[in-house]
């Protein structure tokens, strides 16, 4: 790790400073962070360039190691470009994001819990916490995991990528989630295994935490902005008491100045 990084106790694999907040919600990303990630996205990518160059964008143009949002980025700047409408854009992108449900159902249909999930999930609901998903998947794939596993009851709020237009990485996902739990990015705390989590975090200045179960490195997220990195979600547990036990001596130290 990076020499500024400061490790503390040994139930977390890495925290950087500790920044003492009142946590009131946790948002949670889905694959990798509560289900296995088992998508298979190259195949979902090849389909959709595969489809694009139908429609006269040159295949060059993407690549596989890109996320199919990355892809239709650039079709929206092309497009843009050749002065086609808004609507244009809009249909094709509905199509394209077919392609990439029709993966997303099938890795759904054969994904699991990962270890400690639900265990974490009632103890934050005891805890009072407000709860969120938020996940670049769509409605469907979303819906059809959290009614399999009976996961829909821990959740306050669900945003897809069907309830917003610009996904993560881009903070206009994580602001939408914010809105619908009302409450401020100093009230919650992050939760993924991918660095598009930890980067729109970090855009709103939210607390960051790398869950090692997915997708991305240690170095990846912390790159990313994670501000703690844990292995189990069970960690999480311990890491909202501390952030918390740290925010009532932030309060007791200054009532006695």
């Amino acid at each position: 790790m990076s020499g500024c990084c400061v490790a503390i106790q040994v139930w977390f694999d890495w925290c950087g400073a500790m920044v003492a907040r009142a946590v009131k919600a946790v948002i949670l990303d889905l694959d990798g962070t509560v289900v296995a990630f088992n998508l298979d996205y190259k195949s979902a990518r090849a389909e959709a360039i595969g489809f694009l160059g139908s429609q006269g964008f040159p295949r060059s143009l993407f690549s596989l190691n890109e996320s199919v949002f990355e892809m239709l980025k650039k079709v929206e700047v092309s497009m843009r470009n050749e002065d086609k409408s808004e609507e244009d854009f809009m249909r094709l992108r509905k199509a394209v994001l077919a392609i990439l449900e029709k993966f997303e159902t099938e890795s759904a249909s054969s994904t699991s819990l990962l270890p400690g999930v639900v265990e974490t999930l009632q103890a934050l609901k005891r805890m009072k916490l407000k709860l969120a998903l938020f996940t670049v998947n769509g409605k469907k794939s979303t819906g059809y995991i959290l009614d399999t596993f009976n996961l829909r009851r821990f959740f306050d709020a669900v945003v897809t990528r069907d309830s917003v237009l610009r996904v993560k990485p881009n903070p206009a996902h994580l602001q939408a989630v914010l809105k619908a739990l009302r409450v401020s990015p100093e009230e919650a705390i992050v939760v993924g295994d991918s660095v598009w989590d930890m980067k729109s975090a970090q855009e709103l200045g939210v607390f960051a935490v790398g869950v090692l179960s997915g997708v991305s490195s240690p170095q990846e997220l912390t790159r990313a902005g994670a501000n703690c990195l844990i292995s189990s979600p069970l960690d999480l547990i311990t890491l909202i008491e501390e952030l918390n036990k740290g925010q009532s001596s932030k309060k007791q130290k200054a009532a006695a100045a």
